[in-house]
């Protein structure tokens, strides 16, 4: 992933609804959700949900089918995973972090959430 990707896909998740939104598509796994499900789990306005979608579309972090009537979303989990790995590169100063996904702190130095 090159940098100006990386920067769009967090600009668009730098938004309240935009996040919760992703947050939702990522949960919601394969099978995506309908837009109107989407606006009734998450109480946005059809118009605002368009938006949104929009630009996390734009950023290359959802994706859209249509399916009969309705248009289904789904997290790009290839992108997500993407946007993930270029923040974790050279995580650790280099140093094996053990072979996991994700860098160990140590407990002193987590910061609660």
């Amino acid at each position: 992933m090159q940098a100006a990707a990386a920067i769009e896909a967090l600009g668009a998740l730098a938004q309240e609804h935009r996040l919760a939104l992703f947050r939702l598509l990522v949960q919601a796994g394969a099978e995506g959700m309908p837009a109107g499900a989407i606006a009734d789990a998450l109480g946005v306005p059809n118009s605002s949900l368009s938006f949104h979608l929009a630009q996390l579309k734009r950023a290359g972090l959802v994706g859209q089918q249509r399916r009969h009537r309705s248009l289904i979303y789904r997290a790009d989990y290839p992108a997500m995973n993407a946007l993930v790995a270029y923040l974790m590169e050279n995580c650790c100063g280099g140093a094996d972090c053990g072979g996991g996904t994700a860098c160990e702190i140590p407990d002193g130095e987590r910061k609660s959430g």
